[in-house]
C-alpha cells in the first residue's frame, strides 16, 4: 500500500468536523504571543512569501486567521483576459463536462447533480459545458475572485465529510468533492450560467463570501437555498469570497472553453488566463 492510500484511508473514521472546529478555534486565538509563534512556523514551513501581501510584518495580524485570509498589494494580481484563475493555486484538473460529469484524478470522476447538492435541473445547464479545478495549497493566497463577471443568483449550501483535498487524497478518495461540504454559488453570466463552487475540507474552519459573511460551518441539516431579492453583481477579478484555512475551487460554465493549457496539476495565480469562451 502507498503512503498516499494510507493517508486517504486513515482520514475515513477522523471526526472531521470536530477536528476542524477545534483547529478554527486555534486558529482564531488572539493571544499575542500564541499567533505569533502559530504565524512564524506556518511561514517557515511552507515558505510563504509575505513580500507580496499587504501587510508584509506577520506580527501585525490579530490573529492566524487574519494572516492566512491576509489581502495582497494593490497590482498584485493583474487581471488577464478571456476566463481567468480564480485564486492562486494549481489547475489541477479542466475540460469538458461529458455527460454530465468532471474528472477528479485519472480513475475518478464525478456528476454535475452531485457536486451541486443533487440538483439535476442546476445539473443540466451545464450538460455540454466545461469545469476547471483549483487547488489551494497551504502557502497560497487565500482569497477567491472572480473568473468572470456575474450576477448572484443563489447560493447552496450542501453539507458533507471534510476528507483533505490535495493530490493523494483526490487520487484515492472517490467523489471527493461531491461528498465534502460545500458551497454552491450560481452566477449568470455573459456565457451563461456559472457555478463556483468553494470546497471544504479537513482543518478548513469556515468559509466567508463578500455578500453574506461567514456561512460554514452551518448547524447539522440538509441542502439549505438562500436566494437574493437584491442582485450581487460582480465583476471579474473582483473578491468574491475566501477559505480559512485552505481547500479547493470547482468551476463549471454552461458554455464550452479552450483552454491554453495542455497538461494538469500547473500552478496559477489569480488573475492569470486560463483560456476563452469558444
Amino acid at each position: 500500500m502507498t503512503p498516499a492510500k494510507l493517508f486517504a484511508l486513515i482520514q475515513y473514521p477522523l471526526p472531521h468536523h470536530l477536528l476542524s472546529r477545534l483547529i478554527g478555534r486555534l486558529a482564531d486565538c488572539r493571544v499575542g504571543w500564541l499567533k505569533d509563534a502559530l504565524i512564524r512556523a506556518f511561514i517557515r514551513q511552507f515558505k510563504v512569501d509575505m513580500r507580496e501581501a499587504h501587510e508584509p510584518d506577520p506580527r501585525a495580524y490579530p490573529s492566524f486567521n487574519d494572516f492566512f485570509t491576509r489581502p495582497l498589494k494593490d497590482g498584485a494580481r493583474p487581471i488577464g483576459e478571456g476566463l481567468v484563475s480564480p485564486a492562486d493555486g494549481t489547475l489541477s484538473q479542466f475540460g469538458s463536462i461529458g455527460r454530465g460529469r468532471l474528472i477528479q484524478a485519472k480513475g475518478h470522476d464525478f456528476t454535475a447533480a452531485d457536486l451541486l447538492g443533487g440538483d439535476l435541473e442546476a445539473a443540466g445547464r451545464f450538460h455540454d459545458g466545461s469545469f476547471a479545478t483549483v487547488y489551494l495549497s497551504p502557502r497560497d493566497y487565500h482569497r477567491v475572485h472572480m473568473p468572470v463577471a456575474g450576477t448572484l443568483r443563489e447560493m447552496v449550501y450542501v453539507p458533507g465529510r471534510l476528507f483533505s483535498v490535495n493530490a493523494a487524497t483526490t487520487h484515492h478518495v472517490p467523489n471527493l468533492f461531491a461528498r465534502n461540504e460545500r458551497l454552491v454559488c450560481h452566477f449568470d453570466t455573459e456565457h451563461g450560467p456559472m457555478a463556483l463552487v468553494l470546497v471544504g475540507a479537513m482543518i478548513v474552519a469556515a468559509i466567508e463570501t463578500v455578500w453574506a459573511g461567514q456561512i460554514t460551518p452551518l448547524p447539522r441539516g440538509g441542502v439549505q437555498r438562500i436566494r437574493f431579492d437584491t442582485p450581487v453583481h460582480l465583476e471579474k477579478g473582483e473578491e468574491m469570497g475566501r477559505f480559512k484555512l485552505g481547500s479547493t475551487v470547482v468551476m463549471a460554465f454552461a458554455e464550452p472553453v479552450e483552454f491554453d493549457a495542455q497538461d494538469t496539476e500547473r500552478k496559477v495565480r489569480m488573475g492569470e488566463r486560463l483560456g476563452e469562451f469558444g
